[in-house]
């Protein structure tokens, strides 16, 4: 399974060569094992596992290389002859039955690794495919019902267990390579018959926590950006630095273009690095969906209504926290205007980038809109509103300090100091506005 799906790099970074029954995907790792024939009926059912495409080189070995079948034959056989054959298949599927809910349990700390799921996984695919050996190669030891009926029970529990275990874990990274293992598993299983819908329909479950955990990280990724900023604009000194930066963000402005070095760009750093993080966020997201079978509307689907989530909660969160911090000043408020309104712009740059990622033109009924212009509206009026209050305020606290004269003798021929140092206040302020869309 792994081989036809090239996720070489999910199972075999360990190979790890354990006793006992081996799964498909072990076996993959260690397809070099020469392991002796013991079972009877190898030479007729050798070709019965091999899922693999005709055309490969190497033949994998099947469940019976790795596993010495011989002592159930010879059972069966034995208690066949003394006319008991029923005993011993009400024991062998009462034994089975025990080990399924033993090789079912999960650690406890399962979660904590991807290791710990790869065994729970191969333990589980292990007990499968010697059942399915089993059935193919003795005349009704287990039969199909049997084997259905134990595969139902270890659906829901494997499904509980993937539900408590992926809940716990917060790393991003974790969860696509759990999601890898599962898609894996799942196609394990579908190539011996299995019904595996179930397992693709958690997986749409576990996204939705995939998305979350990714929100979280970008949370801090923002925050990072917005705190490190100068919150003034980007200097160029170069042909060099001033291709780089439009390499990062689309901007254009002939104007601009035109003049001679030194200049500088109108937003500050934060404008591209917010720019790139949305787009890492929706490669991140795209991994996800990655071998869901799904069509590539639903693949769009997901993605916009994800970044539309970072846009709205994360992203906006973190700029109106910096707009209310206690010591913004104004010249920073300003230049949040200026770079929300060019994030603003970009916006549609990011529709455009979905797009090609998913090959599902825009125009398609269904598509949702990314909302990212209301974001950075929103942010915008917040930053106005800040600064109409802290114009106020300054303002007030003129007019309240207690150091001016305010009851002059006789009428003189200038104005009073307090309203001198007010209007040269107002005049240093309203210079930095001149830089205002």
């Amino acid at each position: 399974a792994q081989q036809q799906r090239n996720l070489d790099n999910i199972v075999s970074q360990h190979p790890r060569i354990s006793g006992g029954k081996k799964s498909k995907k072990e076996i993959c790792a260690s397809s070099d094992l020469e392991v002796k024939n013991t079972s009877p009926m190898s030479e007729q059912d050798s070709g019965i596992l091999d899922v693999e495409d005709e055309d490969e080189d190497e033949e994998v070995p099947g469940a019976q290389d790795l596993v010495d079948f011989s002592p159930v034959y010879r059972c069966l056989h034995i208690y066949s002859v003394l006319g008991a054959r029923e005993t011993f298949e009400n024991y062998y599927r009462k034994q089975r039955r025990k080990q399924a809910r033993l090789v079912l349990q999960p650690p406890s700390n399962m979660h904590e690794t991807l290791d710990g799921y790869r065994k729970y996984f191969n333990q589980i695919v292990g007990f499968f495919v010697v059942e399915d050996h089993i059935l193919h190669t003795t005349q009704g030891l287990v039969n199909r019902a049997y084997i259905d009926e134990l595969w139902e029970m270890a659906l829901s529990k494997t499904i509980a267990a993937l539900r408590t275990h992926s809940s716990y874990c917060s790393d991003p990274g974790l969860v696509l390579d759990l999601k890898n293992l599962i898609v894996l598993f799942a196609d394990t299983l579908q190539g011996y018959g299995f019904p595996v819908n179930q397992l693709f329909d958690m997986l749409l479950e576990i996204q939705d926590q995939y998305s979350e955990t990714l929100l979280k990280k970008w949370s801090g990724v923002f925050r990072n950006i917005l705190d490190s900023d100068n919150y003034s604009p980007i200097p160029v000194t170069s042909e060099e630095v001033y291709k780089k930066i439009v390499g990062q963000f689309p901007f254009q402005d002939p104007e601009l273009e035109k003049q001679p070095f030194p200049k500088k760009f109108p937003f500050s750093e934060f404008v591209p690095k917010v720019y790139n993080q949305i787009k890492e966020f929706i490669y991140a997201c795209l991994k996800f969906s990655e071998d869901l079978h799904l069509s590539s509307t639903e693949v769009d689907d997901m993605i916009r209504k994800s970044t539309n989530l970072l846009l709205t909660r994360t992203l906006s969160n973190c700029l109106q926290n910096v707009i209310k911090r206690k010591n913004v000043g104004l010249t920073e408020l300003v230049q949040i205007i200026i770079n929300t309104t060019h994030l603003e712009k970009s916006c549609k740059f990011l529709e455009e980038f979905i797009t090609n990622i998913t090959n599902v033109l825009p125009e398609t009924v269904h598509t949702t809109k990314l909302y990212g212009t209301t974001t950075f509206k929103d942010a915008r009026h917040a930053a106005e509103e800040e600064i109409y209050t802290n114009l106020n305020q300054k303002i007030d606290q003129f007019l309240q300090l207690a150091d001016y004269d305010w009851m002059a003798m006789e009428p003189g021929s200038r104005a009073s100091d307090y309203l001198v140092d007010l209007i040269g206040f107002l005049r240093s302020t309203f210079a930095v506005f001149t830089h205002l869309p």
